[in-house]
């Protein structure tokens, strides 16, 4: 008799890039992309985006608005890997180079619903004085070649990093209800509903 096919669950997430607070810094812009395991795959929407470039609000909050939209879907047969959005905000310096400002990652939610996650950013420091002198008269800040690293953990033990500002996201989440045939455990293979904790610092 042939096993029964995997069964696939659709994961609906929208909301919006809402806003940030970095009080040294104006003139902002925030890019997304979603981070995932390898049993999930988009099917709708954006995985990422970029968003316009704002300045301060001029009420007491001096926050940055963008009400950036985020709306994808994504099928899998397993919870492993639950999708995390990276973001990464841009700003210029004082020679008008365009250098990092933050990083942050956060899972999406798992219960279905409205969620608001405040997520603390931070930036790659130089490892030495000479190192952020250099990068500083250059215009070349520290960075990440690929912001999806903000997600793995692996490797960035031995970086060194600062916190630095948040952003506010808005989730809208849906999927099928607990518990779903792929969330349950089958035998030689565990799966938990709690997806893996991301390392921030």
């Amino acid at each position: 008799m042939a096993a029964a096919a995997p069964s696939v669950f659709l994961l609906m997430v929208n909301g919006q890039v809402e806003s940030a607070q970095f009080p040294e810094y104006d003139d902002l812009y925030c890019k997304y992309c979603f981070v995932y395991g390898q049993d999930w795959a988009p099917t709708a929407g954006l995985e990422e985006g970029i968003s316009q470039i704002t300045s301060k609000s001029q009420d007491a909050r001096r926050a940055l608005v963008w009400n950036f939209p985020i709306d994808v879907t994504f099928k899998s047969t397993n919870p492993y890997g639950w999708p995390q959005i990276v973001l990464s905000v841009y700003g210029p310096d004082v020679f008008g180079n365009d250098v990092v400002r933050g990083y942050g990652a956060v899972h999406v939610p798992l219960s279905p619903g409205r969620h608001k996650k405040t997520i603390p950013m931070f930036v790659p420091e130089s490892t030495s004085k000479l190192q952020k002198f250099t990068s500083w008269f250059m215009g070349r800040r520290p960075e990440y070649t690929d912001p999806k690293v903000v997600a793995q953990g692996e490797g960035r033990e031995v970086t060194r990093v600062r916190s630095q500002g948040f952003v506010t996201l808005l989730f809208n989440v849906a999927h099928p209800p607990w518990p779903h045939p792929s969330f349950q455990n089958t035998p030689g293979h565990q799966t938990s509903l709690r997806p893996p904790d991301s390392s921030h610092p």
